[in-house]
């Protein structure tokens, strides 16, 4: 595996190549990343993975400085997975030598909901990235997680709206023995949080019980699930039940057609904010 870190050096391993599979990530990879990289081997040669730690994407009371730094750790891994063929790992003055006055804004409808609306601006700064980061590699296939269904959506809207040549393969979420889906912020859960963690997913899971059950009141099943949540302690932002096609809220009457839906959920588990959704 070539490690290279400037864009320059990047397009001269990448000349020519036009198969390429890219899998853009921020680094303190874990084996969710390395299924991600499995099967971008599966679609596409070379593999391209990318660690950059996004500034842009961080709101101002974040954990921009405290994200986990690995580099030397994520490309001991990555040699021994043997998939990837160049990892692309940029400093910020490569990627950013100048202010970006220049961002890509996801539509209010699907950017400003949900994680959008907790965390202002975090869109802008995935999708101007992503952008950016297409640019430079110029993939066939990019590769993202379904733990992050929202940004899968939008950046799968963006390469539509922009005619990018790129397509998006989803991955589905992975997930420890008890159910938790990693995360390279589940480091920061100490072990009594780490054992209440997986009760995120369960609450998801019982969500999609009573959805397929025959239960149409998506409000009510939202306030049981904020209240289990609520009442072990978590501070949640969200649990929604939403449309899978577009994230918008499903009708009693879609519910019980049989309307494809996600459940959606954020909360914080002592500082430690977690994320995480299922389909229905």
């Amino acid at each position: 595996m070539k490690v290279v870190h400037s864009i320059e050096a990047l397009r001269d391993q990448l000349r020519g190549q036009n198969r390429i599979a890219f899998v853009p990530t921020m680094g303190n990879l874990h084996e969710g990343h390395l299924a991600l990289m499995k099967m971008a081997h599966q679609h596409g040669d070379p593999v391209v993975a990318s660690i950059f730690v996004n500034r842009l994407q961080f709101g101002p009371n974040e954990d921009f400085d405290k994200y986990p730094r690995t580099l030397q750790d994520d490309i001991d891994k990555l040699q021994k997975q043997n998939h990837v063929y160049v990892l692309f790992a940029p400093n910020e003055q490569e990627m950013y030598p100048e202010p970006q006055n220049y961002r890509v804004s996801p539509p209010s409808d699907l950017g400003d909901i949900l994680e959008g609306e907790f965390r202002p601006g975090f869109f802008i700064g995935v999708t101007t990235v992503v952008l950016k980061l297409f640019s430079c590699v110029q993939p066939r296939v990019a590769v993202f997680g379904k733990k992050d269904y929202q940004q899968l959506m939008i950046i799968r809207a963006m390469c539509r709206q922009f005619a990018l040549p790129t397509e998006i393969i989803p991955h589905e979420t992975v997930r420890d023995t008890d159910g938790l889906a990693l995360s390279s912020r589940n480091r920061f859960l100490s072990e009594p949080e780490r054992r209440e963690a997986p009760r995120l997913y369960r609450v998801l899971n019982e969500v999609r019980d009573r959805l397929k059950a025959g239960a149409t009141d998506v409000p009510a099943i939202e306030f049981d699930a904020r209240k289990d949540l609520t009442t072990a302690g978590w501070k949640v932002d969200y649990v929604a039940v939403r449309r899978q096609r577009d994230l918008k809220i499903p009708t009693a009457s879609e519910v019980a057609a049989g309307e494809a839906l996600v459940t959606l959920a954020a909360a914080k588990l002592g500082t430690t904010r977690l994320i995480d959704n299922l389909e229905v």
